[in-house]
């Protein structure tokens, strides 16, 4: 990694070593908010931002995120989450407590169309996208003089359906030894086995170059032009078994008509794709989403 980006990272942990976040949903019902904000005052936590949705307040599933400010948050960590393990269990909560200080190191999967990928390393290099880039896997060399030149770990993995299983364990290998929280397909052509999406659940989000359920699976702006459709988008989504059909993050779309080409269509794709991909990897990284059955709840 560039030591001038290192640095970056750096100073951005130590103005945070004191920030966490909690992300809850559980069934709706009373005394929720009121238990979770007297645990953190009686640890001298102050809630800096907190954000809450019912999909029903009569039986239905409670969601929230809390952000906040804790001094001597690091030395507070297993005391924190031990002891919050009680309120849990009292409201049958799903939780998570993450400490932001923390930087989710990411792994970037890319292929021969670079766009996606240049967009996150803009944004990583302008302090707008706060991970540990940690490597960058291919199955192709395109991406490897951008990678080197800001010396992140390039790996070049061709695959292909005859050798998948093997490329995938060295790829998994890899992703543990790097000890990679979030995985990034950007623009990464190829599908991925079931063993290896299961090693990761909700942790791998890919940029689908459509504004799904739309033109699934390939070349979607060919199938979308001979549709004479009047919007192109794109959709960025967890991966799950079930192509193209994981819960949705973020999407966007472009208005287009009978002058605009195939050509037309994906150079202004590639646009929105870029876009799209940059806020849903922004929103994991900031622990703003939280999945619920095939949807996600986006603070």
């Amino acid at each position: 990694m560039h030591s001038s980006i290192q640095e970056q990272l750096q100073v951005f942990r130590e103005s945070q070593k004191n920030r966490g976040r909690l992300l809850i949903n559980c069934p709706d019902q009373p005394g929720i908010v009121a238990a979770v904000s007297k645990f953190l005052f009686q640890h001298d936590a102050n809630i800096i931002e907190s954000s809450q949705y019912s999909t029903n307040p009569e039986g239905g599933t409670f969601f929230i995120r809390i952000e906040f400010e804790c001094p001597g948050l690091r030395s507070k960590e297993e005391e924190l989450k031990s002891q919050f393990k009680e309120i849990a269990e009292t409201f049958s909560m799903e939780w998570k407590l993450a400490f932001v200080y923390e930087l989710k190191k990411t792994a970037i999967f890319v292929s021969k169309e670079l766009h996606c990928l240049r967009e996150l390393l803009w944004e990583w290099q302008s302090g707008d996208l706060l991970t540990d880039i940690a490597l960058i896997v291919s199955n192709h060399e395109e991406a490897r003089e951008i990678a080197e030149s800001l010396h992140i770990p390039f790996f070049y993995l061709p695959a292909s359906k005859e050798n998948r299983e093997e490329v995938e364990e060295r790829q998994l290998q890899l992703l543990k030894e790097f000890d990679i929280d979030l995985i990034i397909l950007a623009r990464y052509m190829q599908i991925l086995t079931p063993a290896f999406v299961g090693a990761h659940p909700f942790k791998i989000i890919n940029i689908h170059h459509s504004f799904l359920p739309s033109f699934v699976g390939a070349r979607p702006y060919d199938r979308a032009h001979q549709r004479g459709v009047k919007i192109i988008g794109a959709t960025s989504h967890y991966v799950t078994n079930d192509l193209d059909e994981g819960p949705i993050i973020e999407q966007d779309i472009k208005r287009v008509d009978h002058r605009d080409h195939i050509d037309d269509l994906k150079k202004s794709g590639r646009s929105i794709e870029r876009s799209v991909l940059a806020r849903a990897v922004k929103w994991h990284l900031e622990d703003r989403i939280i999945v619920h059955e095939n949807k996600t709840i986006v603070f």
